[in-house]
């Protein structure tokens, strides 16, 4: 595979392309130049990937703790499986976090209650919500990928740079 340079050193066309990418996966939607649309949507396309072929990988235990009260009560964990787990480390390394931020006017209760528990954002957005909904699709379609489409739009002013448009489908 032919990789573009950018015109940039190795360390910094991956950060860049991964912050890119990070960014197509929260927003859903970037603009950028055609070249770093075009190597993002690449890169979001490949942890799509392994998401949607790992997600279903979970481990469900239950277990009987008991309480101060001395009642019983019983505890469903569900814990990632080895793929899921592989896919997850594998992922948080290619894409950088993104946090949930406050809503203007969000009272710190109401953030924390939207917020949760969630460590890493991103990571459960992609397992959550984009892997089952591509899986979905793959099966409907009977094929998988084609996650990201970009669209050419106009030319940047000042250095004439063809701009474009990098979405998920």
């Amino acid at each position: 595979m032919i990789t573009q340079k950018l015109g940039r050193p190795t360390d910094q066309r991956m950060a860049l392309i991964s912050g890119l990418a990070s960014d197509l996966l929260w927003h859903g939607r970037i603009e950028t130049t055609v070249d770093r649309a075009k190597a993002a949507a690449r890169y979001a396309e490949k942890c799509i990937t392994l998401a949607v072929r790992s997600y279903k990988d979970t481990i469900t235990e239950e277990k009987t703790t008991i309480d101060s009260k001395g009642k019983e009560k019983k505890v469903t964990i569900s814990k990632d499986g080895a793929k899921k787990l592989n896919a997850r480390r594998k992922i948080m390394s290619m894409l950088e976090d993104r946090q949930e931020q406050r809503a203007k006017g969000e009272k710190k209760a109401a953030f924390k209650a939207r917020k949760g528990d969630i460590k890493y954002p991103l990571i459960e957005k992609i397992f959550e919500d984009l892997a089952p909904k591509y899986d979905a699709r793959a099966q409907e379609k009977g094929n998988a990928g084609g996650y990201t489409r970009v669209i050419k739009t106009t030319v940047r002013r000042g250095d004439n740079a063809q701009l474009a448009i990098v979405e998920l489908v």
